[in-house]
């Protein structure tokens, strides 16, 4: 990413972080500043069906009184139970005795002259019957209901089902609308027809028109619906009040969010909390490069080699990330790490073919940290694994202080595990060390293999391990050539791509399955 890329990025993120907290503060603002009126709409909505549901229940056992009436019907004893039930009963209005749909009489009439009924508009499912009507001895001008059974009905005033006192902050209209015929026969405003109808098409409980915010509820077992509506202009009102609360909030948060963001920003570019995190989230993996017996070609173990893969998918390359381990004082951690995966993705494996063994690499770091030789006893113990099956390498750098260097080798080697001298000839070229420090192998580094069939050093460095009887691999082996200088030579192990490149666990182990015996 180029510097003016990452500019940018950072000023996006930054804008990101003081406008997302700004805006969602306006945002929560109006929502709930919104839901507090859909709450008061709601609310107003439920309290008239209870009311309504009151009101049908007192006529009900209003009913239910009366049928319990033995006497001569329409008579003066008749009349005075229906005037003492109307009388009973808050919500209803008339009683009214009736045969085969023609009222007789009444709690106001003892003989009544109103034409029939027409038939119910419904009957519930309970079985009474259902009536909206104009037809009334009250002398109202406007809708009654009514409801009855066979030989009574009684009439309820619809206003009394809608005189529900709002307990929000703002007025609220409702009516009472018959779904069959489309009356409204109770409202305490002027309902617009046309908004019931696309209330009722679109199947929606909320729709907003003219300013206004309106919310139906249907009552089918009654055969009506109730809509509540108000005007939204209390809503902006109260969103402006939610607004002093939720925007110091959001702009405190943006100011929180900003810090962190930049902090994250910083944590990102630096790269060692690049390595720190790919550490702690494990995202390095560990490669196998086989270690073959040159005389025969042979495995015999294997090299374990850190790879990290980039977000792009490629791989930065081990000479660059080692080293900022090195220099940052990461190196225990990775070498923890690598460890740890190591023996997860080979334990199992070295169990079954104890020939084995698996060399993993060493910084000088690690002599000093003192933390190697206890994690490799617990993971030896876990796995049930042989001390010879894990062997140490380390570059001529880990021993330019022999003061340390010498017991932490010793060590080792106590232990049970084979120390390598890894990269042999590239670090401090001095060879009187290594008469002093008690190690198994010397590697020849890839550059001397490179240089076999001209040059003269790797000879003198062959010979120089042998009179120190220190086993030899060659690193980098790529053609035959090498491999036959190297075999004439007397060096017994080799690696490199003439036999295969570092491979992850399932390659490296169906590799080494194939060529436990191969060709020599």
């Amino acid at each position: 990413m180029t510097t003016r890329q990452l500019v940018g990025l950072v000023t996006c993120v930054l804008i990101a972080s003081v406008l997302i907290p700004v805006c969602l503060s306006v945002w929560l603002a109006h929502r709930n500043a919104e839901e507090t009126f859909f709450s008061d709409l709601e609310s107003y909505s439920s309290r008239v069906q209870i009311r309504t549901d009151r009101v049908f229940e007192q006529a009900k056992s209003a009913l239910a009184q009366m049928e319990t009436f033995k006497g001569i019907p329409c008579s003066r004893e008749h009349t005075m139970t229906m005037r003492r039930t109307a009388i009973s009963w808050r919500y209803v209005q008339e009683v009214i005795y009736i045969d085969d749909l023609k009222p007789l009489c009444s709690s106001l009439e003892q003989v009544s002259h109103a034409a029939s009924l027409p038939p119910p508009i419904r009957v519930t499912p309970d079985g009474y019957r259902a009536w909206v009507t104009a037809q009334n001895d009250l002398g109202l001008d406007r809708y009654m209901a009514a409801i009855g059974t066979q030989q009574y009905l009684v009439m309820i005033d619809p206003a009394s089902m809608i005189d529900v006192i709002p307990f929000g902050a703002w007025p609220i209209h409702a009516a009472l609308v018959g779904t069959l015929h489309n009356i409204i026969f109770a409202s305490s405003g002027n309902l617009d027809m046309q908004v019931f109808h696309q209330l009722q098409q679109e199947g929606n409980s909320h729709l907003q028109h003219n300013g206004m915010m309106y919310s139906i509820r249907n009552v089918p077992e009654l055969g009506f619906s109730i809509v509540a509506w108000a005007s939204m202009t209390p809503l902006k009102e109260s969103w402006h009040h939610q607004l002093f609360f939720w925007l110091p909030i959001g702009i405190l948060l943006s100011l929180v969010s900003a810090w962190f963001v930049l902090r994250i920003l910083r944590r990102l570019q630096s790269p060692r909390h690049q390595l720190l995190d790919a550490i702690n989230a494990r995202e390095l993996q560990v490669y196998f490069q086989p270690i073959v017996a040159l005389s025969s070609g042979r495995m015999v173990g294997a090299e374990a080699l850190a790879r990290w893969r980039q977000p792009d998918g490629s791989y930065l390359s081990p000479d660059v990330f080692i080293t900022l381990a090195e220099q940052t004082g990461l190196t225990p951690q990775l070498t923890a790490l690598i460890i740890e995966k190591v023996f997860e993705d080979m334990g199992a494996w070295l169990r079954q073919h104890p020939d084995q063994h698996i060399s993993i690499n060493l910084a000088p770091a690690d002599l000093l940290s003192g933390a190697v030789p206890p994690q490799l006893s617990r993971l030896l113990n876990h796995w049930q694994l042989s001390p010879s099956q894990i062997a140490l390498e380390l570059t001529e750098r880990g021993f330019a202080d022999p003061a340390v260097s010498a017991p932490a080798i010793a060590g080792f080697r106590r232990a049970g595990h084979s120390v390598y001298i890894d990269d042999f000839g590239t670090g401090y070229s001095s060879l009187s060390y290594l008469q002093d420090l008690d190690v198994d192998t010397l590697k020849i580094d890839k550059s001397f293999v490179d240089a076999v069939e001209y040059k003269n050093v790797t000879p003198h460095i062959i010979e120089m391990a042998k009179s120190l009887n220190l086993a030899m691999v060659a690193e980098g082996v790529e053609t035959t050539g090498q491999l036959a200088w190297l075999r004439r030579h007397g060096v017994q192990y080799g690696q490199g791509w003439l036999y295969s490149k570092a491979l992850p666990k399932e390659a490296f182990i169906q590799w080494a399955e194939n060529n436990f015996e191969p060709e020599t």
